[in-house]
């Protein structure tokens, strides 16, 4: 498939606790993306968020895929996080000159803002998003409460995004706040990640959903529940989401990622996923690319 529905995958391709899950015996390091790829068609590129990759990873990178599988990348830290967008026109240029060998391949590109830019820097904001390279698809992902309040502020955010095609990126963590911090998982992820609410609005036509799951997949259930009535209604309406599944410390990804999908699989048409690992059955499934 050339157009595949949705895009699912993870925040990463390389994590060792999954050679036990997803990686056959004997993949190496360098190995892991390709592997990653043959079942999964997207991934969420944390990395470049806090370092730039050289030009001999960016190539490798695209060695490792094919042209049907989608790249997310967050901008620089700098740009989102030090500069707050402004000042950082070099900093964008040389960043998207670096990643120019992928272009075709970067499904989405990622702002993450942190909690301190609020709606008075919205101005900065429209900025940068107006000043990018036509056809790029953008995401935005924010932390500040008042975006998240229902009035005149996060409604001047959704309009812009709407005016501008950008995607307003949706963090949902309620699963690994919903139980007690009784590993040190658990304790890390809760301490770490975003307590925002759910504001599940598509303001563009990729809408990205960042669910961060306990590791006890089956509690997850219930929080799933209302992607497996919303994800289809974007797909029928043409669009194109991404699903991002995380665990409090990605152990687990990648079986609650396919658990998901094949619930998906129960409410709308779509390819069947390959399995985790190539020596089970089935294996002649094509995957979701």
């Amino acid at each position: 498939m050339t157009s595949p529905p949705i895009r699912l995958g993870m925040t990463q391709w390389s994590h060792n606790s999954w050679q036990r899950v997803f990686y056959p015996s004997g993949t190496k390091s360098g190995e892991r993306l390709a592997r990653y790829a043959e079942v999964f068609n997207s991934v969420e590129g944390n990395t470049t968020f806090y370092a730039s990759p050289s030009h001999a990873t960016v190539a490798n990178w695209k060695a490792a895929t094919s042209d049907a599988f989608s790249f997310t990348f967050k901008f620089p830290q700098p740009v989102t996080h030090q500069m707050m967008l402004r000042h950082s026109d070099e900093m964008v240029s040389e960043f998207i000159t670096l990643m120019q060998p992928l272009h075709e391949r970067i499904g989405l590109w990622k702002i993450q803002l942190p909690a301190a830019f609020g709606p008075e820097n919205l101005p900065d904001l429209k900025r940068f998003l107006s000043a990018m390279p036509k056809g790029f698809k953008l995401g935005v992902e924010v932390r500040h409460l008042a975006f998240f309040a229902k009035g005149e502020e996060e409604r001047a955010l959704n309009a812009m995004l709407m005016e501008l095609g950008a995607n307003r990126i949706i963090m949902d963590s309620r699963p690994v706040f919903a139980v007690p911090p009784d590993t040190d998982a658990l304790l890390d992820a809760q301490q770490k990640k975003p307590k925002v609410p759910v504001h599940a609005i598509s303001t563009a036509e990729t809408p990205m959903v960042r669910f961060i799951g306990d590791p006890t997949l089956e509690r997850n259930d219930k929080f799933f529940a209302n992607w497996l009535k919303k994800i289809p209604v974007w797909i029928n309406e043409g669009k194109t989401p991404y699903l991002f599944i995380h665990t409090a410390n990605n152990d687990e990804a990648p079986q609650l990622a396919a658990r998901y999908y094949e619930k998906l699989c129960e409410h709308i048409t779509l390819p069947p996923l390959a399995p985790l690992m190539p020596e089970q059955p089935n294996s002649s499934q094509m995957s979701l690319l």
